[in-house]
């Protein structure tokens, strides 16, 4: 059976493929609804449509995805991941119940999985509202949009390795676009004096420590198990790279030393020589990880020395990007450098740069 039909102005393709039935939104067009059809008889004939002998129950992927992403991801990724999993199930459960297999996710269910999250009740920290014991004078509705956007990207992840996979041959999240971001928070990040004025009051445990997460943009997880293998002298590069015992977040990537943290680096290896030995650049006093609280020692110091709103280990993170992009960095090489994915999440610094941007203009000589 292969047909069009019409419903309140908008046609639809009703198919038979290897004994499931798939019917698709088109539009208002007769026309384009009937090509829609022919194209979709063509592509059956050929075995090409949009899935495989394979086919596998959305939750049995999902679960065999949080195994890969165990093994292929930090620890934390794996808990986020899983996070956006559990929403995903529960989108599925409330609204399509009968949705229960891989080939039966249309782009169309995942543009409404966005417009649910969009409109979901929420608490400040993105946790469903699952009860009214949940509901608190915090509560607002609607998930931000650069959350909603980061769901969208693991689902594009998690059906991505699906085709690796053979499971499906098209991604259903492909032609769903992305929200325009408006509603984020806007970056904390510290200026050039509160740069100093923090390092001036950092003990001497500290300094090369905050220095570094300064002169580098290096996330918390990477300087703790920074090890001095990592550190090329000379090349001046730090790898931010996979070990047995622990893999980034992101791909790995290189960030150059510069000049200020070279003279350091290597200032401290010699006393790391003489002392511990340990192959941790920042290493705890048995010579294994380092196992200072630095978010805590972080607040603690800020809030003496008066630097306000400083809550994390992040905003040093924050900070490197942000002196990248106002002294005319290109978000693309500060994309590279902070190891993000996409640029869509270096964008959040774009703001940063109107000089810079004027400037690139200005170097038109038509």
């Amino acid at each position: 059976m292969a047909r069009i039909y019409k419903r309140t102005n908008v046609w639809y393709i009703d198919i038979r493929v290897k004994g499931q039935r798939v019917r698709r939104r088109i539009g208002s067009s007769k026309r384009i609804a009937e090509l829609a059809l022919k194209d979709a008889e063509v592509k059956i004939a050929r075995d090409e449509f949009g899935f495989t002998h394979n086919d596998i129950a959305v939750e049995k992927l999902l679960e065999k995805y949080l195994e890969y992403s165990r093994i292929n991801h930090a620890p934390g990724t794996t808990v986020r991941y899983s996070s956006v999993i559990e929403n995903l199930r529960e989108f599925l459960k409330q609204k399509y119940p009968r949705v229960t297999h891989l080939s039966q996710l249309t782009p169309e269910i995942i543009e409404r999985y966005k417009m649910h999250r969009r409109d979901a009740m929420v608490n400040p920290n993105g946790r469903r509202i699952e009860s009214d014991e949940d509901i608190t004078e915090h509560t607002r509705k609607g998930v931000r949009s650069r959350t909603v956007n980061f769901e969208l990207k693991v689902l594009t992840n998690i059906f991505n390795v699906a085709i690796n996979w053979g499971y499906i041959k098209e991604n259903p999240t492909k032609k769903v676009k992305r929200l325009k971001v408006t509603d984020g928070s806007p970056v904390r990040f510290l200026t050039e004096k509160e740069c100093q004025k923090l390092l001036v009051a950092c003990p001497d445990d500290l300094y090369l420590i905050y220095f570094t997460f300064l002169n580098t943009g290096m996330r918390k997880s990477e300087l703790e198990n920074l090890e001095w293998s990592d550190i090329d002298f000379k090349r001046r590069k730090i790898s931010i790279q996979r070990k047995e015992f622990w893999q980034p977040k992101s791909k790995d990537r290189e960030i150059p030393l510069n000049n200020q943290l070279y003279k350091l680096m290597k200032q401290h290896r010699e006393s790391n020589r003489r002392g511990l030995n340990s192959s941790f650049v920042f290493p705890h006093r048995d010579g294994g990880k380092i196992k200072i609280k630095l978010r805590d020692k972080l607040i603690e110091i800020t809030h003496r020395v008066g630097i306000e709103n400083v809550s994390k280990i992040h905003t040093l993170r924050h900070t490197f990007a942000s002196h990248l992009v106002m002294s005319g960095v290109d978000l693309p090489t500060v994309m590279k450098l902070m190891g993000h994915s996409d640029i869509q999440t270096t964008m959040i610094y774009a703001h940063l740069a109107p000089d810079h941007l004027a400037d690139a203009v200005n170097k038109l000589s038509f």
